[in-house]
């Protein structure tokens, strides 16, 4: 049997889709079509079915990572194929020496202990940079560790394809203990072990004097050379204690800020934030709080003297990391974030204070970072601001419901929160208005239950939707101010020339709105045996992007469930909805007389930016009418 990667299929476009369920495990057998794990993306999840039969032989990604189109992410041994190499050594004996010659280009497979870190014990795994199958470059990341005192990212020791792990997040590592293996080119180097910058121990001795004005200068840290100042946290003046953080500075694996020696004040700074400093390099100057500096010149007679001090003063450079989240608040602006992710948000000029934490212990990550700047720029194509706790919205009190009774913490899916954030920013950016009629669909009703049998015939079942479909289509052909979008420059509109119309959804997973485009130029069994195939697709969860995008204009229909009307939220940019509730026996006036009729309450929600009561008012007229006579979708 030969082995097979098998890769993402076409997902219509979609970048980036979260896997949210691994299906199978190393060593299943899995027939073709069947499962292999589910993705779910801002719009829809998706299952991905084996093409090909066998076992599964490699997971290539994890719960929790994103793929695009054609990432590789199973390894299969496939059935019913011959592996051919296998032949090659026993056809030509003569050729066995060969190998030797080429062995150089071979490649192997290198464990990859932890490093060096400092002496820690039982460190925690808080991340895995890298999954199986990855690609590493000598020096990329491959894991971060968290101790008490410091994060450190472990680099790879040489270049390679990562072929399995040997640990799990949340793991407790020292010093020696196995990481993974990397296969790497026999040729690359393999150094026994690349050490991972950590905080070291040691801060500038205190003088002699104990009073005075002194240097403090950049202690040990650990060898590296032209570390930045990220952050200087006192000013000329300021009166600091002994152990007061008076620098921070950050390599590119490790971020340390640098304590005071003595209790003082702060007669000068020598660095700038941005400066590049290295071990001994002179950070300010210090007025030592203490005896007279008369007392000074008494160590001088002994030389041994200087040193003694040096002990009692000596303690670990504290990083960001060692702090309590109530401490980096304090500090650096409530950001709780490794080197390698400030480094990203500085390229990106990204504030962290500003990004909502989803790693653990509240810590900022990269994809934390990613996640804000597509969000900023999404609301900025759209034209609508972000909207935060500082826009002068009182946020929801937090409320421990527990203190009630029983309660279940239940994960909101992607669509759902998809869907939250989008009625919420369509609620706070569209100026609503709703209105309410009634349409009179007894005339309505009786064709479409004569047509009841035709329909069959032709293999669909004729709801009231595609009336609806059709009617609405009418609508927006007579009164066109509905069909158009608000551009985001706030000083044009966006006058559509064509027809598609969107239909909420509710399926297990949330409320979806699937696109019917051209809904002008269809027949009432094309759109009937559309809207069918739509919903299925969307209670499978097998809708792709494209089909929720183009919408002119939304049908929200709570059919048969009940209620005599609701205000439906618009969906931007469409700048109108309809809002159906269940259609009931009233008596109307015809004249003479009292007369039962079938009434639909309808309710017309439009953004009141593009759409004025009286076009508002135009539109539900006609709406009412071809409702009412359906004929008049004749003229």
């Amino acid at each position: 049997m030969a082995k097979q990667i098998i890769n993402v299929p076409d997902i219509g476009g979609a970048d980036n889709v979260d896997i949210i369920e691994i299906c199978v495990a190393v060593g299943d057998t899995v027939s073709a079509e069947d499962s292999l794990l589910v993705l779910e993306s801002d719009k829809a999840s998706m299952e991905v079915p084996s093409p090909v039969s066998g076992k599964v032989v490699g997971i290539l990604v994890k719960e929790g990572g994103k793929v695009s189109e054609g990432d590789a992410i199973f390894e299969i041994e496939a059935e019913g194929a011959a592996d051919a190499p296998a032949a090659e050594p026993a056809a030509a004996p003569a050729a066995a020496p060969a190998p030797a010659v080429a062995a150089p280009a071979a490649s192997s497979e290198q464990l990859v202990k932890v490093p060096d870190i400092g002496g820690s014990e039982n460190v925690e795994v808080i991340e895995l940079c890298v999954a199986v199958g990855d690609e590493v470059a000598e020096g990329d990341s491959i894991i971060v560790l968290e101790s008490d005192k410091a994060s450190m990212e472990v680099p790879a020791p040489a270049s390679g394809k990562v072929v399995s792990f040997a640990i799990k997040e949340g793991d407790k590592l020292s010093e020696g203990d196995d990481i993974l293996v990397l296969e790497v080119s026999a040729g690359a180097a393999t150094p026994a072990a690349v050490p991972a910058e950590s905080a070291p121990a040691a801060a500038a001795p205190v003088p002699a004097a104990s009073g005075g004005v002194t240097d403090v200068n950049v202690p040990d840290i650990g060898g590296s050379e032209n570390v930045e100042v990220i952050e200087v946290c006192v000013a000329e003046g300021d009166e600091i204690s002994e152990g007061d953080s008076i620098v921070v500075l950050e390599s590119d694996k490790a971020s340390m800020e640098i304590p005071s020696p003595a209790s003082g004040k702060v007669v000068s700074i020598t660095v700038k934030e941005g400066d590049k400093v290295s071990e001994g390099a002179a950070l300010l100057k210090l007025e030592v709080v203490g005896a007279a500096p008369a007392a000074a010149p008494a160590p001088a007679a002994a030389p041994a003297a200087p040193q003694a001090p040096a002990k009692p003063v000596e303690q670990p450079v504290k990083t960001t990391q060692e702090l309590h989240p109530a401490e980096v608040s304090a500090t650096t602006g409530e950001v709780y974030a490794g080197p390698a992710v400030r480094k990203l948000a500085r390229q990106l000029g990204v504030n962290l204070s500003e990004v909502k934490p989803t790693g653990p212990r509240k810590r900022h990550t990269k994809d934390d970072v990613r996640e804000f700047v597509k969000t900023v720029m999404k609301q900025r194509s759209t034209g609508g601001a972000a909207v935060t706790g500082g826009s002068g919205i009182p946020a929801v009190p937090a409320v421990d419901f527990s203190q009630f009774g029983e309660i279940e913490m239940q994960k909101m899916s992607k669509i759902k929160k998809v869907t939250a954030a989008a009625m919420v920013r369509n609620w706070l950016n569209v100026p609503h208005v709703t209105q309410f009629d009634d349409a009179d669909i007894t005339d309505l009703e009786a064709f479409r239950k004569n047509m009841k049998a035709e329909a069959e015939a032709a293999g669909v079942k004729l709801t009231p939707l595609p009336f609806l479909l059709k009617a609405c289509a009418a609508a927006l052909k007579a009164e066109p101010s509905f069909n158009v979008s608000m551009h985001p420059d706030g000083e044009h509109i966006v006058q559509k020339k064509y027809i598609h119309i969107g239909m909420a959804v509710d399926t297990p997973n949330g409320l979806v709105v699937p696109v019917i485009r051209d809904v002008d130029k269809k027949g009432l069994f094309e759109l009937a045996a559309e809207t069918v195939a739509l919903a299925k697709k969307a209670r499978d969860g097998k809708l792709m992007p494209k089909d929720m995008q183009g919408g002119c204009f939304t049908i929200s229909s709570l059919g048969p469930i009940g209620g005599t009307g609701f205000t439906p939220i618009v969906n931007a940019p469409e700048v109108a909805i309809l809002g159906v509730s269940k259609a009931d026996i009233k008596p109307r006036w015809n004249g003479k007389e009292f007369e039962p009729r079938q009434m639909l309450p309808l309710c017309l929600s439009y953004d009141h930016r593009a759409i004025n009561g009286g076009d508002a008012g135009r539109f539900f007229t006609f709406l009412s009418a071809v409702l009412s006579d359906v004929r008049r979708l004749l003229l």
